[in-house]
């Protein structure tokens, strides 16, 4: 047991090291296959033996069930807000008022992050808690959702016996894009901006979700330390960045306000090309000393200041409104705007996320609006300016069709978006596809998004049906198809035919059902025929069946198209029968989740060979799962399997267990 306690202690050690080059530091040290196996081995190890799992450990970052709700923690420093200033005349006020105090002192200069301000505890150098300001005097426990940011340690370079600090949690703006991309694509309302989404993403109950969101943080402040003297701002950042935790680099000792001001000036240019937000910049007298002298309000610290960044926000002309549709069939308004330069670049579009928002802000075609960049790189209308209106502004109404097809736009209540259910669409065919060839659905090797793109321009699959009936005479005329390959992929369109009914539904892309949700309505709707005869009641009556996912189900069968479609699949020879599944086999009564990418065989071969056998496999780790088999980078359901207790098995392992 010393061997394997001295080797999980090892592995730790190495991963803490790689995490801080990695996130803190931005100098990767190895790769991340390397970083990966070191992962895996810890994981597996304290499987086994998990007595030996500490809450420092990199393996404990996302674990345990949703909370219910928020508890409370007292903050033993108050989290004091700043006042602010916008000119140089306001600094060189607050200047004056530091000198009547003390009058030899310098400044230190550092950015002022836009997001959500966090305070963390670590005792003996381990992460205990993290709260939001709150009130300033109780904030909000969100420990388990920061134990997720990966630039956050969960234990520091030395054991201090206690430190009390307090930061920024930011969302970067490609991470914003990326979500907000996202919430369209799945009809929900998007976050205003980064911070809006920082903070929603930070008070997730469920940790899981916090987790997927790219979080990182800053830490600019020491409210309390024991068993150590710090004597100035500019050694409480070099002593942060000693102890792991990210400090931002572009802070600047300033020998007098004038100097501040200028490094101002200077941010302001460059703010723009930064990967997160900023709103302007913190000044703070250097040494601590003072600062006692100096004091505070009931609000604020008279020892420093923000100096904050004018909003850029322009005036130009709503021209038109065009009418776009997106992948999954989303139908939004996108802004033709009179070009005006924003934020370094010439804008003439903007997103207008949906017609709720258009209405709810009252913008019509023709009005004079205001526009700003949503973190710094969305163009989007703010408001109209409405007593410049002229009374020939055109209201914006949702199409009753869709501009690409035609098919009837369609809404499902309580839901912003409006979308084409057809699936053969020509605005998202190309994504449709794609999907319906990807390895969770119809898993067609070979056809993949370059394949698509040509197949598409060229003319030979305007809808997905057309895949089943391509010749090799057609594809040999292809860029790069020679006679194997032609051949090599229609053998794997016509594979496809035989794929599980499960497999069909999943690929069809019905909004709300994935794989999982697939395989259960195959379990209880054997038969493709009867899903366009089945009823929301009939499919909330199956468990896990909510009735956002009954009504999504019945409003595709109901799309004309989409049955068309089903017709020419059915008459092409594919599977539309679920085959009734042996109940006895080796690996009869057990479960089974597959998690990361497996070497030998692929994740849906996996699937095949352990319910081939009697067993079963469900998408997520629960308690009455018995095997969590994984392969590389296999994600938070391997933290999940630790906390249960259930049984890890490698690849060998698994093909060892079913005989192979």
């Amino acid at each position: 047991m010393s061997d394997i306690a001295a080797r999980i202690n090892e592995l730790r050690q190495k991963i803490l090291e790689y995490d801080y080059y990695y996130y803190v530091l931005d100098d990767p040290l190895i790769p991340d296959s390397e970083y990966d196996k070191l992962m895996k081995e810890l994981v597996q190890l304290e499987s086994v033996n998990p007595d030996l799992i500490t809450p420092d450990s990199p393996t404990q970052r996302v674990g345990g069930k949703p909370l219910e709700g928020f508890e409370t923690i007292t903050h033993r420093t108050a989290l004091l807000s700043l006042d602010n200033a916008f000119s140089l005349a306001d600094l060189k006020d607050f200047d004056k008022r530091v000198r009547r105090v003390v009058e030899d002192i310098d400044y230190v200069a550092e950015i002022k992050i836009d997001g959500v301000s966090i305070a963390l505890v670590y005792e003996n150098g381990i992460l205990q808690s993290a709260a939001t300001r709150g009130d300033g005097s109780i904030g909000e426990d969100v420990t388990s959702n920061v134990r997720t940011i990966k630039n956050i340690p969960l234990r520091l370079q030395e054991p201090i016996p206690r430190l009390e600090i307090r930061g920024e949690i930011y969302m970067p703006k490609k991470e914003f894009v990326r979500l907000n991309k996202d919430k369209e694509e799945k009809g929900e309302k998007n976050f205003a901006n980064p911070r809006n989404a920082a903070a929603g993403s930070l008070r997730q109950l469920d940790p899981q979700i916090s987790a997927q969101r790219a979080l990182a943080g800053f830490f600019y402040d020491i409210l309390y330390i024991e068993g150590l003297n710090i004597d100035s701002q500019i050694e409480g950042l070099d002593f942060l960045k000693k102890m792991g935790l990210s400090v931002n680099p572009s802070f600047k000792r300033c020998a007098n306000i004038e100097d501040a001001y200028e490094y101002c000036q200077d941010l302001l240019d460059k703010r723009h090309d930064l990967p997160y937000e900023i709103d302007g910049v913190v000044i703070k007298v250097n040494s601590y000393s003072p600062r006692e002298l100096l004091g505070q309000t009931a609000k604020s610290p008279r020892w420093a200041i923000a100096y904050k960044f004018p909003a850029e926000e322009k005036e130009t002309k709503l021209l038109d409104v065009e009418i776009n549709v997106g992948r999954t069939g989303i139908i939004a308004p996108t802004a033709l705007l009179e070009p005006v330069s924003l934020a370094g670049t010439t804008v003439s579009r903007a997103s207008m996320h949906n017609f709720d928002l258009v209405k709810e802000k009252d913008i019509k075609v023709g009005d004079t609006v205001l526009v700003h960049k949503a973190g710094d790189i969305i163009p989007e209308i703010i408001k109209p300016i409405v007593e410049k209106r002229t009374g020939e502004e055109e209201e914006i109404t949702p199409p009753e069709f869709c501009p690409a097809c035609s098919s009837e736009a369609q809404r499902t209540e309580g839901e912003v978006a409006y979308k084409c259910e057809n699936i053969n669409c020509p605005a998202r065919l190309k994504e449709s596809l794609i999907f319906f060839a990807s390895k969770a659905a119809m898993d067609i090797g070979g056809l993949g998004p370059a394949v698509i793109e040509q197949l598409v321009e060229a003319g030979l699959v305007k809808n997905i049906s057309d895949l089943y009936s391509l010749k090799e005479q057609d594809l040999v005329k292809l860029e790069r198809f020679g006679p194997k390959s032609a051949h090599n992929l229609l053998n794997a369109i016509e594979a496809s035919k035989q794929r599980p009914l499960y497999r069909l539904i999943t690929a069809l892309g019905i909004k709300h059902i994935g794989a999982k949700t697939a395989s259960i309505l195959a379990e209880n709707i054997q038969h493709l025929d009867e899903f366009e005869k089945v009823e929301v009641d009939e499919l909330t009556a199956i468990p896990e069946i909510g009735e956002k996912m009954a009504e999504s189900i019945v409003a595709f069968f109901n799309e004309p198209r989409n049955l068309d479609l089903i017709e020419k699949l059915k008459k092409a020879g594919l599977n539309i029968e679920e085959e009734k599944k042996s109940q006895e086999g080796s690996l009869s009564g057990l479960t089974f989740v597959v998690t990361g990418t497996l070497s030998s065989l692929t994740r849906p071969e996996a699937i095949k060979k352990i319910e081939d056998k009697g067993g079963k496999v469900t998408g997520s780790v629960s308690k009455k799962t018995n095997y969590l088999v994984v392969g590389e980078d296999p994600g938070s359901k391997y933290d999940k399997a630790v906390k249960l207790g259930i049984t890890i098995l490698t690849e060998e392992g698994f093909l060892s267990l079913i005989g192979e």
